[in-house]
């Protein structure tokens, strides 16, 4: 035990100590406590999604270098970005989640019990979680289309339907940490 802190768990699966998060040192993490093992899951998809942004911004770059340079650029450019783009944009949104990093609109709630505002706040992770799971569902389906369809892009003729299959489970992810987040804000002492 931590200063008296309680390990808590959802579901039966451990989470991190209760109100702690180690900020240095061996096993650091930016992560905030209650979601667990998801939360470093979810920050080392974020680190992923970050480095495919960067591969995406080198490949713009050296495309308009070698069209400003020779007038000819990388064959299929765009469509690398707009795969890398997409599944970036998934690969952030349970990170931001586990942080509850999503903005807050607290003009009205500010004035409530604690206890009240935590339950606001639960219902709307919910109503998150319950999008999210439409999202995952309906790419899921579109990406079983798409591999049985064999869609490529345009240009180089990549299959898509990958792309569209990892983005379902990062929304599938993004609708697990929801939940865990809601529990975790009912948790909460007032």
């Amino acid at each position: 035990m931590h200063d008296g802190m309680q390990p808590c768990a959802v579901g039966g699966i451990p989470l991190e100590w209760e109100g702690q998060v180690e900020t240095q040192g061996h096993g650091a993490s930016t992560a905030r406590p209650g979601v667990g093992m998801l939360a470093v899951v979810a920050e080392g998809l974020a680190i992923l999604g970050g480095l495919l942004i960067v591969a995406a911004a080198v490949l713009v770059c050296t495309s308009v270098g070698l069209r400003w340079a020779t007038s000819d650029s990388v064959p299929g450019d765009f469509e690398f970005v707009q795969i890398a783009v997409a599944l970036a944009a998934f690969a952030f949104l349970p990170f931001c989640q586990a942080r509850h990093g999503n903005i807050f609109v607290e003009a009205f709630t500010t004035r409530i019990p604690i206890g009240l505002r935590n339950a606001i706040d639960a219902f709307w992770d919910i109503v998150y979680a319950g999008f999210a799971a439409l999202i995952a569902w309906r790419l899921a389906v579109g990406a079983g289309e798409t591999i049985a369809n064999k869609t490529t892009t345009m240009v180089l003729g990549l299959p898509i339907g990958w792309a569209i299959a990892l983005a379902a489970v990062m929304a599938g992810l993004l609708t697990i940490v929801a939940v865990l987040t809601a529990i975790e804000v009912l948790r909460r002492r007032s």
